[in-house]
């Protein structure tokens, strides 16, 4: 497989020309030297770009870097500096870089939140949560009420703590929003929408009144937690589907 050649997997996974919205340039970032001919044998997956997880991709024998953060957003910057850094150390090493963030997030069979809600075991899943214009989120309900400790264990199977619970609202949990990574500022999607919590990665400082005063249960599980669902999820895909060899890279910030 070429890069071109995966450059088309991952859009007709993904479709990232339904979220023009979304301030990510999503798709190959960084190209290699031969899109269109040199072949690709060894996928890389990580959060977010960065010179440490393109050294680990290099090390790993990696031709292409994907992640969820990349290292263009909006207009662009002059490549000096930690830019300059990041970008001559994919460069160098003909190591190309695709990028997928609000598409990644979305995506009902790879997605950042429906791969969560699935974890959970959440039924009645539909969307949930406009940024942008953009359907960003997923909701679902419990077979039965949990106690907030109870979810959060579905939430992190594997024992890990989420960055904060604010339980200002119910206790025992039927009906879920999630959207992942920074989005502590949809809780008043949540609670128009009549949910008994909400989901995400990260709540800011000017968040904490909002879900106080809406009486809102909300678990920020954290941004890098509630973000390395979906990247494992399509390198999942693509190691079953092509036979290309992958590894997920997992560099957590602790946020």
């Amino acid at each position: 497989m070429t890069l071109n050649e995966l450059n088309n997997y991952f859009a007709e996974l993904l479709h990232p020309e339904q979220y023009a919205a979304d301030p990510s340039r999503n798709g190959i970032q960084i190209q290699n030297e031969d899109p269109a001919n040199a072949p690709i044998d060894t996928v890389a997956f990580a959060t977010d770009a960065s010179v440490a997880t393109a050294q680990k991709a290099i090390e790993a024998g990696a031709q292409v870097l994907f992640v969820h953060h990349g290292l263009f957003w909006g207009d662009c910057n002059t490549v000096t500096s930690i830019h300059y850094q990041r970008l001559s150390t994919f460069i160098k090493h003909n190591l190309a870089l695709y990028a997928c963030h609000i598409p990644l997030d979305a995506n009902e069979i790879v997605g950042n939140n429906y791969g969560l809600a699935r974890r959970m075991n959440l039924s009645n899943l539909k969307p949930f949560g406009v940024w942008r214009d953009m359907n960003i989120g997923v909701q679902g309900s419990f077979e039965c009420e949990l106690s907030v400790p109870e979810v959060i264990a579905r939430l992190f199977p594997n024992g890990e703590s989420p960055s904060k619970v604010f339980a200002f609202g119910k206790q025992r949990i039927r009906t879920v929003g999630i959207i992942s990574g920074g989005a502590g500022g949809e809780v008043d999607q949540a609670a128009a929408a009549g949910l008994d919590a909400y989901i995400t990665g990260e709540v800011g400082h000017g968040d904490f009144h909002n879900i106080k005063e809406l009486g809102m249960t909300v678990i920020a599980g954290g941004h890098y937690n509630t973000e390395t669902v979906g990247i494992n999820l399509v390198r999942e895909k693509l190691a079953k589907e092509t036979g290309l060899k992958t590894l997920f890279i997992d560099f957590p910030t602790g946020l």
